[in-house]
């Protein structure tokens, strides 16, 4: 990076740094920083040694990364361009506890987001418009000068739109705006990845609200390396409800994300938000068209279009 950063002398240049940090087997960091005993646990989760220990190590890791992105936020500094630089720190998915990763709750697909872009983004502020991945590469063809909407991606999608399925939030950075999306969406699989089920296939859509989950085929057994694993097997032994929950859900889960911020409570059959679920699916309808999902059976098909260098976790 301090090569490369270096070696632009001036000239505008795209740079990834990226980390494998905090991923298991969470060995970096001063883990003695955090001592479990004293550890709050986030909501949900069950209180057992073996998951007071492996958030300790897992905020270690987050520190160390921390301090990564201080390394290269100098190196930013030292080239003499830093006011005329723009960074972005943002993270894979959630964590790698139950009810996180390889999930479509808040705390799987919710990641951190932190823009410094001196001059423009004002130190500090705070943003709630919803994004997506998506949005990120358009958004810097129009803070380059390009005009996303120009584009012609080479994907064409069920409509036989070729453009960009994301919008440019580059507004919302320089704090003009407060709205992008009225809606996110989330799609998982299983089918693949390492110690994964068969098929148990998930998609999701959010609004400021509520959160709509269908569990495409819910009479499996949702599986992963992590349902495998001594972790997992404490929290069975421990709250073998709230384990369960994790490896058998029903078809659809809807929860109040106002109310229930942790998504605790399924409200999905609650007579009062029937209104609210239909709406729900029909949003969710439009977008597994738009995107030319055919729920079980994209999801059967999902090995074909697997990268060819081995198994994603």
């Amino acid at each position: 990076a301090h090569a490369f950063i270096q070696g632009a002398k001036g000239k505008p240049y795209f740079l990834m740094v990226t980390s494998n940090q905090p991923h298991g087997p969470l060995t970096r960091g001063d883990a003695s920083a955090y001592p479990p005993e004293k550890i709050v646990l986030p909501p949900g989760f069950v209180d057992t040694d073996i998951t007071r220990a492996q958030l300790s190590k897992y905020y270690a890791e987050i520190t160390y990364l921390d301090s990564l992105v201080g390394v290269v936020l100098n190196m930013v500094e030292k080239s003499g361009e830093a006011d005329n630089t723009l960074v972005i720190f943002t993270s894979e998915q959630g964590s790698g506890f139950p009810f996180a990763k390889w999930t479509l709750y808040d705390a799987g697909l919710k990641t951190a987001f932190i823009v410094k872009w001196p001059g423009k983004v004002k130190p500090g502020s705070r943003n709630k418009a919803f994004a997506q991945y998506v949005d990120i590469v358009p958004t810097l063809v129009d803070i380059a000068g390009g005009v996303p909407a120009k584009i012609n991606t080479g994907v064409r999608d069920a409509y036989g739109y070729t453009g960009f399925d994301g919008k440019s939030f580059k507004s919302i950075l320089l704090g003009h705006s407060t709205h992008l999306r009225d809606q996110v969406y989330g799609v998982q699989t299983t089918r693949g990845i390492i110690n994964g089920s068969k098929s148990y296939p998930v998609r999701s859509v959010r609004d400021a609200q509520y959160l709509f989950i269908h569990n495409l085929d819910p009479e499996s057994t949702f599986q992963n390396v992590l349902t495998r694993g001594a972790l997992f097997k404490s929290w069975l032994l421990k709250d073998p409800a709230r384990a369960s929950l994790y490896t058998k859900r029903p078809e659809y889960e809807l929860y109040d994300v106002v109310k229930d911020p942790n998504q605790l409570v399924n409200v999905a059959a609650d007579p009062s938000l029937q209104g609210v679920l239909v709406k729900m699916k029909e949003k969710l309808a439009a977008f597994m068209k738009q995107q030319g999902d055919k729920g079980l059976a994209t999801e059967m098909d999902a090995n074909n279009r697997k990268p060819k260098n081995g198994e994603d976790d």
